[in-house]
């Protein structure tokens, strides 16, 4: 039987660490002039994903 793919856009988006998953922070992409500029700066970096979110990102990446 073939291995199972992982989702290659989810492949790109997470990154499996040993404290959890990290991401992205969204709309952060374009039309940011009329988005304030604190808003704007709190979305800079990346953060862990949300514990509830955790079990349906790992069967996306076949990480279980």
């Amino acid at each position: 039987m073939p291995k199972m793919k992982t989702k290659s856009s989810a492949s790109k988006r997470f990154l499996k660490t040993a404290n959890g998953i990290k991401h992205k922070h969204a709309c952060k992409n374009h039309i940011l002039t009329k988005m304030s500029t604190k808003r704007k700066r709190q979305l800079r970096g990346s953060s862990l994903l949300n514990p509830s979110e955790v079990a349906k990102v790992e069967r996306i990446l076949r990480l279980c």
